[in-house]
């Protein structure tokens, strides 16, 4: 029987918009959805603001009843204590934060985040009931020494060990060395290691987890692209990065079925 995946779009914000900003931008997105009469069951959509504005989000989201969903850009390890600067899944539960992104490229390239770090911060989002969107993927010069799929798989195995698939989990792909320089990854290389991946999801977390496990893709995502990557079997939406400040784009985006006729 086949398993139905419902594409998902999340748009990650980095350190951009403040709280104010954001519940603007929160407003406009969801009122362009609302004129555009997008169906939700054909994409959810996340926004993943910083954590400034996370309370300022959450409060319009629960007053206007938005069908947005948001999260978190990152969560601690740690539950609570001496960790000055961190932000507990606890605190993000608190805020009935649905997601937080861990293992982002940026993370570990500026902050040095390891595969056994961002394990601890897998763990930690499904003990306070998080689902993390756990971030792969390879720089160019891992791609010319390893190929497109080996660091992304290596990387997976070992934010998954000990983790336990019932929880939820999502899964993004982004090349490094396509982020922010306007050229994507072919949609065929999305689909080549988005499957491989799956595989490793349903070697360790079983077929079942596997089957409904949303793969994304992100690097360089537009309007003009998104569909050629959603019509992969295994890609299952996006991680958008500059694009989902564009409330025009990142609409588009989003309805990605009906402004290209996919």
């Amino acid at each position: 029987m086949a398993v139905t995946r419902t594409p998902f779009i999340a748009g990650n914000w980095k350190m951009n918009l403040d709280h104010l900003q954001a519940i603007a931008f929160v407003q406009k997105l969801a009122w362009s959805l609302a004129d555009a009469r997008h169906d939700f069951a054909d994409a959810e959509v996340a926004v993943f603001p910083p954590f400034t504005d996370l309370r300022s989000v959450q409060t319009l989201v629960a007053a206007d009843s938005l069908p947005i969903a948001y999260g978190a850009q990152d969560v601690s390890a740690h539950d609570s204590g001496a960790y000055t600067g961190e932000v507990s899944g606890a605190f993000l539960a608190a805020l009935d934060c649905s997601y937080t992104i861990i293992g982002h490229s940026e993370r570990r390239t500026y902050h040095h985040e390891t595969d056994a770090t961002v394990n601890a911060k897998v763990q930690a989002a499904h003990r306070h009931g998080i689902v993390p969107v756990v971030c792969v993927g390879e720089t160019a010069e891992d791609l010319e020494r390893h190929g497109a799929s080996a660091v992304p798989v290596k990387q997976l195995r070992s934010a998954l060990e000990g983790v336990d698939g019932s929880k939820g989990l999502v899964v993004a792909y982004e090349p490094v060395w396509a982020i922010g320089s306007g050229q994507a990854a072919t949609p065929e290389q999305a689909e080549k290691v988005a499957a491989a991946l799956r595989e490793v999801i349903a070697e360790l977390l079983g077929d079942q987890v596997a089957d409904a496990t949303r793969i994304l893709y992100g690097g360089s995502v537009k309007a003009t692209n998104i569909a050629s990557f959603l019509r992969e079997p295994n890609v299952d939406g996006a991680l958008v990065g500059g694009a989902s400040l564009d409330i025009d784009e990142f609409t588009s985006i989003v309805r990605f079925k009906k402004h290209v006729g996919a």
